[in-house]
């Protein structure tokens, strides 16, 4: 098809040659084919002679599979190399973020222009199914990029539960760590002080918490910026996240720190969307809600599945849910995490206004430097976290109430019990016996599927 075009435009300066002025190709006034070549090389006129238009053609197609056979030869040889020596440009990945970005920007700004009723939820629930997408792009890149998905800090999980600092730079996190633990990190005026993970651990009510003190991070840490994705990464495998915010600063910092977790999939104090997603196979979308809704309806729920290419699927929901909540529920990777806000440095504040932060919901004043209201902190740790104490007693002994075994307040049936102190006893397991809050009679006599209630004493009975 190439050799044809070029025919054609050698046929048209052909005909130039004969009728004289024009190019059309350079579109301006030139001389003849001939005039030029007798100009060029003026004692060879007969080897410079124009060719016949069946001599061009022929030409062309022989030079056109001369280079074919050399662009395959040329593929052939470079495609012998090794895998590992041909690797994405970093300025082509840099350059995919960079217009990932742009569309971001780009749909958030046409939903900051959007009034918001009933007329236009349906194109706001498109948006937001795009900027979804859009955002896991930018946070899970390709394996052939740089820097992997889920790049976190190099930090061993241990304890019995995980807590997270997480908060803008020189808010008092390291003091804050220093202060209940007693791990040494690095303190000073300056902002950026503490540069990777720093964990420690709590010991509180028998259980082992380890307290991780991170970086801190600016705005746009979702995106990237300042060893964000490595701060709220490790902030996803947390029980519980611990906000410290400054008393002095003012409180859009919390704000900040919130939109940069959201963006990253975490959903503070909030509960998983109590709706059903279901695909099939065929019957298009069916949409069935048990109350009234105000927030979806039909056409967006297919406008937000179609955009995830979702044409057949159940949706049922049991409460007023919003776009976004059947959108996480689509995605199905945001975590749900407890979180607290310590505002630290009260003792630069006045008292009226130390009386409104502790009104707030989630808050807990503290000040890490003069260590006041430390205790309090712990017990709305141990609170948030909500985990289960049970104790041990071997037959014929008294209760081990120095080690007791931890257990989440979702998991926390013999079986959990049974598997949590060694993967072999439920092989071994014929009933236990109870004595506490969580049966009638002490002792009582279960099974594997008892539940269980803080501090409750438990004695295994294995088969014979």
């Amino acid at each position: 098809m190439q050799a044809s075009v070029l025919v054609d435009s050698l046929s048209s300066l052909h005909q130039v040659d004969k009728t004289g002025p024009c190019c059309p190709v350079l579109g301006a006034r030139t001389q003849t084919i001939a005039q030029a070549q007798k100009e060029a090389h003026p004692f060879r006129p007969n080897e410079l002679r124009p060719r016949s238009l069946p001599q061009l053609s022929l030409s062309l197609v022989i030079t056109s599979k001369h280079l074919h056979r050399h662009f395959h030869s040329h593929l052939d040889l470079t495609s012998s190399a090794s895998a590992d020596s041909i690797r994405p440009s970093p300025f082509l990945c840099a350059s995919t973020m960079a217009t990932v970005m742009q569309k971001i920007k780009d749909i958030e700004d046409e939903m900051a222009r959007t009034q918001k009723n009933k007329a236009t939820a349906h194109h706001l629930g498109l948006l937001k199914a795009k900027l979804a997408k859009l955002r896991r792009e930018l946070l899970a890149p390709s394996s052939k990029g740089a820097g992997g998905p889920g790049e976190g800090f190099d930090v061993t999980k241990s304890g019995d539960s995980r807590v997270g600092l997480v908060g803008f730079p020189s808010v008092g996190k390291s003091t804050l760590l220093n202060k209940l633990t007693g791990t040494f990190s690095e303190v000073a005026s300056y902002e950026f002080t503490t540069l990777t993970c720093i964990p420690g651990v709590i010991t509180y009510r028998g259980a082992k918490i380890q307290l991780l003190d991170l970086p801190g991070i600016i705005e746009g840490a979702k995106d990237g910026k300042g060893r964000g994705r490595q701060v709220i990464s490790t902030a996803r495998t947390c029980n519980c996240i611990l906000i410290v915010l400054d008393a002095i600063k003012p409180i859009t910092h919390k704000r900040l720190i919130e939109k940069e977790l959201e963006g990253f999939g975490i959903r503070l104090n909030k509960e998983p969307p109590n709706l059903t997603f279901r695909k099939k196979d065929k019957g298009g979308i069916n949409f069935t809600s048990t109350v009234t809704n105000t927030n979806l309806d039909l056409e967006t729920v297919k406008a937000i599945c179609s955009e995830y290419r979702i044409h057949n699927a159940d949706v049922s929901l049991r409460y007023d849910a919003t776009a976004d909540d059947l959108i996480d529920v689509i995605e199905g990777s945001r975590v749900y995490i407890p979180c607290i806000y310590a505002v630290n440095k009260i003792d630069q504040i006045t008292l009226e206004e130390l009386e409104v932060l502790d009104k707030l919901p989630h808050y807990c004043p503290v000040s890490a430097h003069l260590e006041w209201n430390l205790d309090g902190l712990l017990e709305k740790i141990w609170e948030y976290l909500d985990l289960t104490r049970i104790y041990t007693k071997p037959k014929g002994m008294n209760p081990d109430y120095e080690d007791p075994v931890i257990l989440s307040s979702k998991r926390r049936t013999v079986e959990d019990f049974c598997s949590r102190i060694h993967k072999d006893m439920l092989k071994q397991f014929k009933y236990a016996l109870v004595w506490g809050s969580s049966v009638k009679h002490k002792p009582q006599r279960v099974g594997r599927e008892h539940e269980l209630e803080d501090e409750d004493v438990v004695q295994i009975i294995k088969k014979v």
